[in-house]
């Protein structure tokens, strides 16, 4: 008899076995997706494998698979193998991981199409209705659907019902009173516009010294499948050309017949990146992001599954395009991140790449200026190659960077009574200036969003300051609309006018965001046209190509904005990069506060002289003698990796050790304490010398959406025993129901 190992759409981390009927036995396969009897009901599962036995012995008598899920697409073998490895290492269940590697509207077999979604109406509109509804039981439902398309957008009826439980009716009122609107009904006819738009054709570019060996070597890669090392780190400054490595290397690829995977870090480079791959290849791509409708998204998927498109581009998702024999796998900004996923499964894009490129025997290139100090290591120690690109492309030099102390600022401009000097110091205005007579563009960078970080009473004898009642958070301040947001949670609530707690009519700000830059600078430049590009102001699908597609038209003169304009982006046109506050993420307690600042900087700044002109770089700083910021500067990689990497080599911590997060949340503070101990006590006996365990304690984030947060650590070079355990504890012994438990492997950030 055949007997088919499947998993259904339960995350039990289990596989059950089902007998294969004769009539469906040539249609059963892994991959194939299958409708099974389970306990009193049906559910739909994947098949992982299929094997003939003879004798098969259960005190169960075995059921049948009932049918094949026909509108499914069939996962290739690779990909569930690497699923499977995904399940394993990132201690997730089997079936979490399946759904990573399917997009929900092709696991479902349908786009959706024709189901209305909804946006939010009119910004100003929303606000006055959460000020005067804010405190209102009878209005909670409304306001919990408009909290939640503050955060997302396009969502039918039934996604916004399984958020918040807010019906039809709910709904219904909101579309009378224009609180909400239909954002879209079938996007396909403008995905075909947005995504198959005509460009000029562009022709391959005599490469440079550093740029023909690299591409040697990447070829070498491609020629040649029996070489065991088959991952590269292509490790160039900013506008080194880079992107024109990937697109030669592709055509190499693609001339073998084999097929590539383009990812890349932020949605807002997706539509720079497919505008040169399409004028280099035309319309054989495919595009996959999580701002895709789930039309958009099966549309997509079917293409390359059908072999109708050679090349996938996109976030984190595009790295499990169904590509037929896969050749190459390009991760640029291989540092960011946002390749992590913060979801189970909490897998790193980068490091998934790289596993894919071993099952499938596929080259991987790692690519950045600011490389993760773990993809250098194995670089260094040979586990991948390394290609340097040390000068721009066009020989243009590296801009002029420098560095503005603000304490000396904020000291000179309270002798002379100036105003802004902690945002634009004089140096800065200056720049901005002379930039803008000469009709060129200024990036101006801050990480931080919104008008101010906190707002708070200045009473000495009060206390008080504006946080989230349900998120160890406070709000941030959006002074234009006189809100107040949770970063963690997305609430909203209306900003007061005056102090709660002890009357004072008066409130002061702490902190500085994008918002108030913006206001600042419209006051400063009042001719210049300005634009913010952050989360609050992308909201919609669109946004990010809209708003960068103007200033590279040059209708915009200075661009203000988030991490999210800090990389990739390339405008010859943008000539100065000023960096408000480097110091922002410098000081956060986790270990890799200092490189993620370095990253940044060194990215923001190599925005600037992309062109034939001349570019500079002006960094305003609280610690102009940081170490940190001086290797930045000085764009010197190398010398901020031997500083840096000597602590973490120390303390064990990545990349010489692995880090594991255990994490244990609930509603009922002493049961999370009770179960996080209860297992971080059977795992801490396992523990060698070799592993640095750390005891539970409150999560630096200590209380998100009204649940409690705890934290344990591992870390060490040979963890692997403590990572099988730990998952197996955290998926398949009994806890209290009320605490969830689950692990971070390779953890980011420990917040």
């Amino acid at each position: 008899m055949l007997i088919a190992k499947v998993i259904v759409e339960l995350s039990l981390d289990k596989k059950f076995d089902y007998l294969v009927p004769p009539e469906l036995a040539s249609a059963v396969r892994p991959g194939v997706r299958v409708e099974v009897p389970f306990g009193k009901s049906s559910r739909t599962g994947c098949v992982l494998s299929v094997s003939e036995v003879e004798n098969f012995q259960s005190k169960f008598a075995l059921k049948a698979i009932t049918a094949i899920k026909s509108n499914s697409p069939q996962l290739p073998a690779k990909l569930l193998e690497l699923g499977s490895w995904m399940a394993d290492y990132y201690c997730c269940s089997y079936e979490q991981t399946i759904k990573a590697l399917l997009p929900g509207a092709v696991r479902r077999g349908t786009a959706n199409r024709g189901k209305r979604r909804f946006v939010l109406g009119e910004q100003s509109k929303v606000d006055e209705y959460f000020h005067t509804h804010g405190n209102r039981k009878s209005a909670a439902k409304r306001l919990s659907v408009l909290q939640l398309l503050s955060r997302e957008e396009n969502l039918t009826a039934e996604e916004i019902t399984q958020s918040c439980g807010a019906g039809a009716s709910v709904i219904k009122a909101l579309l009378d009173e224009e609180l909400i609107a239909v954002g879209s009904v079938d996007p396909t006819a403008t995905r075909r516009e947005r995504f198959q738009t005509q460009v000029a054709p562009d022709q391959p570019r005599t490469p440079t010294g550093e740029q023909a060996k690299a591409l040697e070597g990447i070829y070498y890669l491609l020629d040649h499948e029996e070489e065991k090392v088959r991952t590269g780190l292509l490790f160039g400054v900013t506008g080194s050309g880079k992107t024109e490595v990937y697109l030669q290397s592709i055509a190499h690829a693609l001339k073998l017949g084999k097929s590539a995977i383009v990812l890349v870090p932020e949605i807002s480079l997706t539509p720079q990146t497919v505008r040169r791959f399409r004028a280099r290849f035309g319309n054989a791509l495919a595009v996959l992001h999580s701002r895709l409708s789930d039309a958009e998204r099966r549309e997509e998927w079917q293409k390359i599954y059908k072999q109708e498109a050679k090349i996938a581009i996109g976030a984190r998702s595009a790295l499990f395009a169904p590509l037929a024999n896969l050749g190459l796998i390009v991760v640029d900004e291989e540092h960011e991140n946002s390749y992590k996923q913060s979801e189970a499964p909490r897998y790193s894009a980068r490091d998934v790449a790289v596993m894919r490129g071993k099952l499938e025997n596929a080259a991987v290139i790692l690519g950045s200026a600011t490389p993760s100090l773990e993809s250098y290591y194995n670089a260094l120690n040979g586990k991948y190659k390394l290609w340097t690109l040390q000068h721009r492309a066009e020989d243009s030099p590296l801009p002029e960077v420098k560095v503005v102390d603000l304490a000396l600022a904020q000291a000179r401009a309270r002798e002379n009574h100036e105003k802004n000097s902690s945002l634009f110091t004089p140096e800065l205005v200056t720049a901005i200036h002379d930039r803008l007579r000469l009709k060129e563009q200024v990036i101006l960078f801050l990480n931080r969003r919104g008008f101010a970080r906190e707002l708070a009473c200045p009473e000495d004898i009060c206390t008080w300051v504006a946080e989230c009642p349900d998120c160890s958070k406070a709000y941030i301040y959006h002074k234009s609309r006189q809100m107040l947001t949770c970063g963690l949670c997305g609430r909203i609530a209306p900003a007061p006018v005056h102090c709660p707690q002890c009357n004072s009519e008066v409130l002061k700000f702490h902190g500085v965001g994008t918002e108030r830059i913006e206001e600042a600078a419209r006051r400063i430049f009042p001719y210049a046209r300005i634009e913010r590009m952050d989360s609050d102001t992308m909201r919609s699908a669109d946004s990010h190509e809209i708003t960068l597609e103007k200033f590279r038209r040059g209708e915009l003169d200075i661009l203000i904005g988030t991490q999210m304009i800090a990389k990739g982006l390339d405008f010859p046109n943008v000539t100065l990069v000023g960096v408000i506050n480097a110091d922002s993420g410098l000081n956060i307690p986790d270990v890799r506060a200092s490189e993620r600042t370095f990253q940044l900087l060194t990215q923001v700044a190599g925005r600037a002289g992309r062109g034939d002109k001349h570019g500079e770089v002006i960094i305003q700083t609280f610690s102009p003698y940081n170490d940190v910021i001086r290797y930045a500067v000085a764009q010197d990689f190398p010398a901020f990796y031997e500083y840096d990497s000597a602590v973490r080599q120390i303390l064990q911590y990545p990349p010489f050790g692995h880090l594991i997060a255990l994490y244990a949340r609930g509603e009922n503070e002493n049961d999370v304490v009770e179960v996080i101990n209860a297992v971080f006590n059977k795992v801490k006996p396992y523990c060698t010398e070799e592993v640095v365990a750390v005891e539970p304690a409150p999560a630096p984030l200590a209380r998100i959406k009204g649940k409690y947060r705890y934290i344990a650590t591992f870390r060490g070079e040979k963890i692997s025993q403590i990572r099988r355990m730990l998952r197996h504890l955290v998926l398949h012994e009994v806890w209290k129901k009320s605490v969830d438990l689950y692990l971070d492997m390779d953890a980011q950030t420990l917040t």
